[in-house]
Formats: structure tokens, C-alpha cells, sequence
């Protein structure tokens, strides 16, 4: 079995982007998408289940209080009992606060506009790090979810891999990269060379993070959908 197979069924079976999955369009950056995203990447950065996240996000939706001011018009109460509702019992208060706090940052530091925090950092590390400023809630898991979508999207947004997406790479030996930089590197090349007709590295990047997270993580050889290619039964050709 070859590489440019396995990437195929990999990302064929795993490779629905999380934005895409809640119905968000990120491919042009408006700033209404752009938003509906971080708002999904603040709620998935909670030690939670993805099946909570999505409901949660849902019931935010239906509500129509998907945007900064709506967040902010709500209040707290008002997020709590949502938050609750979406099955986030045991992170409502901690995450309400959360949220009315990294609103009121990108409120009044970039009127709301997330494009306008994107522009006016100088390169990826700067974007990282005022991503990280808006607020205590926002740690390196949550930029890293959030980034990774918008990777090629908005230049500057080109995060390193996270432990799962490498738990997976290197299971799969698309990668021996001792350092995050060279897995990513590694990636990068590998994809290069097996892209996919109508697929991104996006893609392939969220099929390793789903693979890392529901199998590799979590010891599901046995169902993996890749286990034919994976270190521990074949070496890849």
C-alpha cells in the first residue's frame, strides 16, 4: 500500500473539517464566519465532547447569538442557561465568564472584528499571541484549533501541529520529525506530493487530529479505519 493510498482513505474518512461540520464557511474570512468559528473553537477547547460542543453551539445558534455584540447583549445569565442547555453543566459559569470576557477584549480593542486583529498582527506569532490577549481563556489548544481551519486562508495563520495530529502522523509514519516545525514540515512535503483532487492540507491535517483523537489516543486500533497502514500492523510503501 502506498502513501498517496493511505492519505487517501484518511482524509476520505476523516476529513471533515470541525467549521464545515457546524455549517460555517470559512473559505472568504468574513468576518461573521470568522467569528462563528472562534466562538466553535472556544467551546471545543473545554476538556468536553465533541457531541456536547455541537449541541451547545446549536442552541447558541438557534438563539442567534453567534456574534460579538449578541454575546455581549445577552449577558451572563443569559449564556449560563444556554451553556446549560447545550449540556455544558459543569463548565457553564467558568465559560460564560470566559466568553462576556473575550468578547468585551475583541470589543473594544478591535471593534468586534477578528479580520481587524489579523491585520494588524505582524506574523503568525504575533497573531498567536494576540489571539492569546483577549482574554485568560484562550490558551494554546483553542488558538490551535482555531488556526489550523483558517490555515491558508489567512496567511499569517500557520500554527504548529498539536500532540494528537503528531501521535498520529508518527503512528502512520508521515513523520519522524523530532521538533513540531519539522512534523509540520514533513507534512506539508508528504501532502505535496499525494494532495487530493478538491481537498487542502486542512483536510488531511483534521483527518490526523480525528484519527489521533478517536483511535490512536484512546487505543482503538482494532477500529481504526487505517490500521493496515499503521506502524504497529504495516509499514507503509
Amino acid at each position: 500500500m502506498s502513501k498517496n493510498q493511505l492519505i487517501s482513505k484518511l482524509v476520505e474518512s476523516l476529513g471533515e473539517r470541525f467549521s464545515t461540520s457546524l455549517g460555517i464557511d470559512l473559505l472568504e474570512a468574513r468576518s461573521g464566519e470568522v467569528f462563528k468559528w472562534f466562538f466553535a473553537s472556544i467551546l471545543f477547547g473545554a476538556r468536553i465532547s465533541e457531541s456536547i460542543v455541537v449541541r451547545t453551539y446549536r442552541r447558541f445558534e438557534k438563539e442567534g447569538l453567534l456574534s460579538c455584540k449578541k454575546i455581549l447583549d445577552a449577558g451572563w445569565d443569559g449564556l449560563v442557561k444556554i451553556l446549560d442547555e447545550g449540556g455544558y453543566v459543569r463548565y457553564d459559569f467558568k465559560t460564560a465568564t470566559k466568553l462576556l470576557e473575550i468578547t468585551r477584549s475583541l470589543n473594544k480593542r478591535y471593534k468586534g472584528d477578528l479580520n481587524r486583529l489579523y491585520r494588524e498582527a505582524k506574523d503568525p506569532l504575533d497573531l498567536e499571541t494576540r489571539l492569546k490577549d483577549l482574554g485568560k481563556g484562550i490558551g494554546d489548544v483553542t488558538v490551535n484549533i482555531f488556526l489550523r481551519e483558517l490555515r491558508g486562508i489567512w496567511e499569517k495563520a500557520d500554527p504548529y501541529p498539536g500532540k494528537l495530529v503528531i501521535l498520529a502522523a508518527k503512528n502512520l509514519r508521515l513523520s519522524a520529525g523530532r521538533s513540531k516545525k519539522e512534523v509540520l514540515n514533513e507534512l506539508k512535503i508528504g501532502w505535496q506530493k499525494n494532495r487530493l483532487k478538491g481537498r487542502t492540507f486542512i483536510d488531511f491535517e483534521t483527518a490526523l487530529l480525528r484519527l489521533g483523537k478517536d483511535f490512536c489516543r484512546k487505543k482503538r486500533c482494532a477500529d481504526c479505519v487505517v490500521k493496515n497502514f499503521c506502524k504497529k500492523t504495516k509499514r507503509v510503501g
